[in-house]
């Protein structure tokens, strides 16, 4: 397949997700949700789409992804850990748990894995404040995480 044809296909999927939902109250977050959720991440070509079908400008439509923190530009590797950076994880650690985790991975924050496996990132409360540390892997919580804990995490994304 061509490289135009894909991005003629992509603009199409784009397009029917807007039509199907812009008939709704305030459309964009559940156009942009559908859009990643369709494609793994927000593609570029998106934004034009979106203002165009709401009456907005692209630098609206931008800014709204851009804000929020679980809207991707670009796609996310096989398995999304996201770690608890609010204040009750701080007090138990998170901090040195993040340092150790990119040091393993070799990343930083919102970054993936060159072999494509773990993309990372912060997320500021998952609500288990009582059990902190916190992390969420693939959609999972786990809580009261140590450097134990976290090996045990990251060899299974990692195999």
């Amino acid at each position: 397949m061509n490289i135009r044809v894909a991005a003629d296909d992509q603009s199409a999927r784009i397009a029917a997700i807007v039509a199907e939902l812009r008939h709704l109250e305030g459309p964009m977050l559940p156009i942009l949700h559908r859009v990643q959720q369709e494609f793994g991440f927000v593609p570029e070509a998106a934004k034009q789409v979106i203002a165009n079908a709401l009456n907005l400008s692209r630098a609206e439509v931008h800014g709204v992804i851009t804000f929020y923190h679980d809207f991707r530009a670009d796609p996310a590797g096989r398995h999304v850990l996201k770690l608890c950076r609010a204040e009750a994880c701080q007090s138990m650690g998170c901090e040195s748990l993040a340092d150790k985790i990119k040091a393993k991975l070799g990343i930083d924050w919102h970054e993936t894995t060159p072999d494509g496996a773990v993309t990372l990132e912060p997320v500021f409360c998952l609500g288990l404040c009582a059990q902190a540390p916190a992390a969420m892997l693939d959609g999972e919580l786990h809580a009261r995480l140590d450097e134990h804990c976290l090996s045990d995490i990251l060899a299974e994304v990692r195999t």
